[in-house]
């Protein structure tokens, strides 16, 4: 700290020195603060500054702000244990492509013993049930039997063949797959069949949750996870003064190290609902996954371009400059020689441009280049 006044008047000193041609010590003279705060420097160093009038304009803005990527919940699940008991056999890895039936693993289960046990005496009730019908019906036909007993009958029949049904849906719930099924049904004699865990959608496995021997517990036990990649989701974070310039079907431009190209986006859906913690609302952004780059959990760049028009106050992103503690202020060009430092606050970025929202007028003239110096002449 003790040598920056020196590193400054040094900077000062041959900054105008190579500007007007003088010695240092009367350069350092020609940039001073007068009493008032302002930077007063003579029409030789001003005509080197780079001054721009700023009038109201009509543009679109552009909210920037950071996103978080997900699984599209519209293409991935997480599979949960249909079955308890323990596992005996994984039948595939992280990364590998599934279909809709693949069997994943397989459980010893003593909930699938008891689906067939069930499934079997099912079968065995509904084809008695049936035999009865069939048999009361001729007896009915020959006037051999009341009606009620044959509507008995039929009442027996449906409702059998209502728990033969469930019985099936059960096993096939447990993974069973159709061949093995049509084998029981037929009470043919099969070779010995574990319940099998299957993925329920196509697409990659991202997630194996489960080890050989682990004892999975039905309807708790997360086991793998499939998440088609060729599209994914952004949750980006927006607050309330953006609100109003977001809108469901706006264009996103998506930026991530991961990519060497843009990635575009398309505005999704816009929560109702604010986080308490971060007072921001959550945007969910569609983003087709160009060569599968982006990965869950990675955090990107996202710029939102809002199709609404605004007028306003557009300054360029090299007239703004940031104090001690980050806030941004400009040099505004007073008629006098004189450069006055304002404080503003600034809205979105549009382009190469920053939306001042308040603490310039229109019609003003900011400092666009030599910004800096006058910044290092006011310390």
């Amino acid at each position: 700290m003790g040598n920056r006044p020196v590193v400054t008047l040094t900077f000062l000193a041959a900054f105008l020195a190579a500007s007007c041609g003088s010695k240092p010590d009367t350069a350092e003279k020609a940039a001073a603060p007068a009493s008032d705060g302002r930077i007063v420097v003579d029409s030789a160093q001003r005509a080197r500054f780079r001054i721009e009038r700023i009038d109201s304009a009509v543009f679109s803005p552009t909210v920037l702000t950071t996103g978080t990527v997900a699984f599209s919940a519209d293409r991935s699940t997480q599979i949960l244990a249909p079955m308890s008991g323990p596992v005996t056999r994984i039948m595939v890895a992280p990364g590998d492509q599934v279909h809709p039936g693949q069997a994943l693993a397989t459980v010893s289960s003593p909930d699938f013993a008891v689906a067939i046990a069930g499934f079997g005496k099912a079968q065995a009730v509904w084809r008695n049930a049936q035999r009865i019908a069939e048999l009361d019906e001729k007896l009915f036909t020959n006037d051999a039997l009341a009606r009620r007993e044959l509507d008995q009958a039929r009442t027996d029949l449906l409702g059998a063949a209502a728990d033969r049904d469930a019985a099936l849906m059960q096993l096939k719930t447990l993974g069973v797959d159709s061949a093995a099924v049509e084998g029981i049904r037929e009470g043919k004699a099969t070779a010995p069949v574990e319940a099998a865990i299957r993925s329920p959608i196509s697409g990659t496995l991202v997630e194996k949750l489960i080890t050989p021997g682990q004892l999975l517990q039905a309807g708790a036990t997360p086991t793998f996870t499939v998440a088609d990649l060729s599209v994914v989701w952004v949750l980006a974070n927006v607050f309330e003064r953006d609100l109003r310039d977001m809108h469901r079907g706006e264009k996103v431009a998506i930026v991530s190290e991961a990519s060497p190209d843009t990635l575009d986006g398309t505005v999704d859906y816009i929560a109702s609902l604010v986080d308490p913690a971060t007072k921001a609302t959550s945007v969910r952004v569609v983003v087709p996954n160009k060569g599968t780059l982006l990965k869950r959990d990675m955090l990107v760049q996202v710029g939102i371009q809002s199709a609404s028009k605004r007028k306003g106050l557009l300054v360029p992103v090299a007239a703004v400059l940031r104090d001690d503690e980050n806030l941004p202020y400009i040099f505004v060009a007073m008629p006098d020689n004189s450069f006055a430092r304002r404080r503003v606050e600034l809205g979105g970025r549009v382009d190469n441009r920053y939306e001042v929202a308040s603490g310039l007028t229109a019609g003003e003239r900011v400092v666009v280049d030599g910004a800096l110096f006058l910044q290092a002449a006011g310390q």
